[in-house]
Parts: C-alpha cells; structure tokens; sequence
C-alpha cells in the first residue's frame, strides 16, 4: 500500500477525472473496446453504480472502480459486478487496483451482497478470493476469464446478466 494514498467514494466534483483516467487505463489495451469511460457515466445515469471509489494519490485522482448489481438466471439477488476498474498507467504495478478492489469487496461485503462477479485476466483476480465457477457464466465470454466470489458460500448457477450499461458505446452519452 501507498501510505499517501487516499481510496474514497466518488464525488460529483470527480465525474470528468473518472472518465479522464478511464480513457488512459484502457487507451492501450488490446482486448478493451474503449468504451468504458461510457459504461460508467452509464451505470452512473442509470443509477445502479451503487459502489464508486477513487484512489486519490497528492490530490490527484490515479484510479477508479465501480460495483453495479447483476442478474443471476437462478434468481439468486444481491449479487454485484465489479468494474471497469482503471488506474492510469503511470501508476499501474503500485498496489492501486488491487487498494481499490479490497476496499470495493469490504464495502460490498458491509452492505450485505452475497457474491461479486466480473470479467477480467485469467491470472490477475484470484488473489482475491475470485475462481471460475463451473455452474456460473457469462454469455460470449470465456469461462477462464469470468470470475466470482461467493460471501455467504453459496454459488448460483446459470447466467449472469450485467446492466444494459455495460453496452454502451458513446452514442448519447456525454
């Protein structure tokens, strides 16, 4: 951990630095879409970004993570995504991500959700706890790359369904 780095909840003065470092975490990725900056400003619109944390190092906001509730097919409720998460990329391989999703579980795991779910590196998200559930999957997605975390120690079985946010694209967002 960096001792002057700061994780809070978004504020609305935050909105631009969000989208700002979400464009430069993804810019270079080859697998992104670049089009996260827009599932968040979704999710955010849409209401449902129900945890939004920045990482703040010297005043400077270096990082962001979202949590948005997802639907299971087996109708097990309380259940969350995790992402997109940035951090921008002269501050990657610091510890900032993984501040961010500790802190972003913690605060899951305190409003009482019942697991977490996301799509991510085959090698980066089990050291927190995430597997590849056989029962568990996501639509068009390999089944090495979808994670989940159960709190309560129950694993749904089926689909899951992230928010209509996570499809957007930039036409008519801001």
């Amino acid at each position: 951990m960096i001792p002057e780095l700061e994780i809070r909840s978004e504020t609305v003065g935050d909105v631009d630095f969000i989208a700002e470092v979400t464009v430069a975490a993804f810019k270079d990725i080859e697998f992104s879409s670049h089009t996260e900056q827009f599932i968040v400003a979704d999710l955010r619109r849409a209401n449902v970004l129900t945890i939004s944390l920045v990482a703040e190092l010297d005043t400077e906001i270096v990082g962001h993570i979202g949590f948005s509730p997802v639907t299971l097919s087996d109708g097990s409720s309380d259940w969350y995504g995790l992402g997109p998460v940035s951090v921008l990329p002269e501050h990657q391989r610091r510890g900032i991500g993984k501040s961010l999703i500790e802190e972003g579980l913690f605060q899951l795991r305190d409003l009482k959700a019942r697991g977490c779910c996301l799509v991510g590196h085959p090698e980066y998200y089990r050291q927190f706890g995430f597997t590849n559930p056989p029962g568990l999957k996501f639509e068009g997605v390999p089944p090495e790359a979808f994670f989940a975390q159960s709190f309560d120690g129950t694993m749904p079985r089926g689909t899951v369904t992230f928010h209509d946010a996570f499809n957007a694209d930039g036409q008519g967002s801001d």
